[in-house]
């Protein structure tokens, strides 16, 4: 895929940045760039290899979900301005 200069006028206009018409050509180029990295790491060959979340091989650490500090809804609702039947009380913001 080729960007040419009318299509970078178009990207920079939805990206909301002013950019100058002698200054269109090498945007372009720079988006030919990084459409032909895109490309280049389209052809490498990942058969087999195991999706990562981080460089460094790791394990999530895995627990129970408990709650280990409930029963605060006294203490919770002191700071609210506002409170009412346990709850914290909001103006109405929709009709």
């Amino acid at each position: 895929m080729s960007i040419d200069t009318d299509t970078a006028a178009r990207v920079a206009k939805l990206a909301r940045i002013r950019v100058e018409d002698q200054d269109l050509p090498a945007l372009a180029n720079e988006f030919n760039g990084i459409l032909g990295f895109i490309e280049q790491l389209a052809e490498v060959d990942v058969d087999g290899v195991e999706p990562m979340t981080s460089v460094t091989p790791m394990r999530l650490k895995r627990r129970d979900d408990v709650v280990t500090d409930g029963d605060q809804q006294p203490a919770v609702l002191a700071n609210a301005p506002d409170a009412r039947e346990g709850f914290f009380a909001v103006p109405k913001v929709v009709e």
